[in-house]
């Protein structure tokens, strides 16, 4: 009978849906929610040494809706990490460990650049308890003000070295979350594996403009009038964060075989998840699909994703993880690809009319230099 049931880096998780770090694990309480309605495991909301410094305005989320305005494709966030104090939070790694020892909680932490300051952040949040570390090198706004997030995540030197730092102190697993503002997302995941970390985490948002409302002429989310370029996220990335996370699998199949990836971007539906672990993901991240349909949707999350595995005859998700990495190649190998079929489809039989029937990409061009 096929399961869900996931290992990676040691940590064993009833199935591979992590709520993302973000709002749904905000604080103790929707921590505990997470824990009870079944998911796999929780990244909580990040944190800072200093909290005083983060602040946070409102409103700051706008939506990207289709046409009919009934369904949310894009939407594009200007939160900041947590402004809640990290003696806070401490107190209450230690109370969800308490409460569900047995849930798989993830510490996503971020600082300056600072040995000292990692280093404090590291311990204290072990002696909580917590199960992990993810290494937030990638929020798209506001903090890359102070050389962190995706300041950071930008530049593979800087990161190889703080995450030197972080492994050094760490004895549980670290994974390092990518940014996808960067040309190859290959070369920052390379240099946080060199650095010792477990895992990549990818991706984060994508740093974006909602757009402009046409009546006041100011961009959205409008704050006094006033707007910044924030983090986009839901379904409409998907597409992109399949091809960085596809990225990042070859890079581990080939340079770091036994590290894992963690595949966040657009994921909705048990479907969505499959294609990312046939990819190459070992667990899949969810955060804006919470906050859309709510913790309960995990639900939905595990039938789908079991219905696929019972169809294709899968017994747990590693069966087929990164069974689909086998199939990208370079365009050229298509056109040899093409071409060595056609011919022999020509040694089988004679040409017929409707032979290679369909839409004709150089008759279109041709048509349509016709017509200009």
């Amino acid at each position: 009978m096929a399961t869900l049931e996931t290992t990676v880096d040691g940590l064993t998780l009833p199935n591979p849906f992590i709520i993302g770090s973000g709002p749904p694990g905000t604080n103790r309480r929707v921590i505990a929610r997470a824990f009870k309605d079944g998911w796999g495991a929780v990244v909580a909301k990040t944190v800072s040494l200093d909290a005083s410094k983060v602040v946070n305005v409102s409103p700051r989320y706008a939506k990207l809706k289709s046409a009919d305005g009934a369904e949310v494709l894009g939407w594009e966030n200007i939160e900041l990490i947590s402004d809640r104090s990290f003696d806070i939070w401490i107190d209450e790694f230690k109370a969800c460990k308490d409460a569900f020892p047995d849930g798989v909680l993830i510490a996503s932490i971020m600082e300056e650049f600072n040995k000292d300051a990692w280093c404090e952040i590291v311990g204290r949040c072990q002696e909580a308890g917590v199960d992990a570390f993810e290494l937030n090198f990638s929020c798209p706004h506001g903090l890359p003000e102070r050389k962190m997030g995706a300041a950071m995540g930008q530049d593979p030197e800087v990161l190889e070295e703080v995450c030197g730092w972080v492994n050094a102190a760490a004895t549980i697993p670290v994974w390092a979350k990518m940014t996808p503002n960067i040309t190859h997302i290959e070369d920052p995941s390379r240099a946080a594996l060199r650095g010792g970390c477990q895992g990549i985490s990818a991706i984060n948002t994508i740093r974006c403009v909602m757009g402009v409302n046409l009546d006041t002429l100011r961009p959205e989310p409008t704050v006094e009038g006033f707007s910044t370029p924030g983090g986009y996220s839901s379904k409409a990335v998907k597409p992109i964060a399949l091809r960085m996370v596809m990225e990042i699998a070859q890079l581990l199949r080939t340079e770091f075989p036994e590290r894992s990836l963690s595949a966040i971007g657009g994921i909705e539906t048990g479907e969505d998840a499959a294609q990312f672990i046939l990819l190459g993901a070992d667990t899949i991240q969810l955060c804006t699909a919470v906050m859309k349909f709510g913790y309960g949707h995990i639900e939905t999350l595990k039938e789908g994703l079991l219905a696929f595995m019972e169809r294709k005859g899968f017994d747990r998700p590693a069966d087929f993880k990164g069974h689909s990495l086998d199939y990208f190649t370079a365009h050229s190998d298509l056109v040899r690809r093409q071409a060595e079929r056609k011919a022999k489809n020509k040694t089988k039989r004679p040409a017929s009319v409707g032979d290679d029937a369909g839409w004709d990409g150089d008759a279109f061009v041709q048509q349509s230099d016709s017509l200009t």
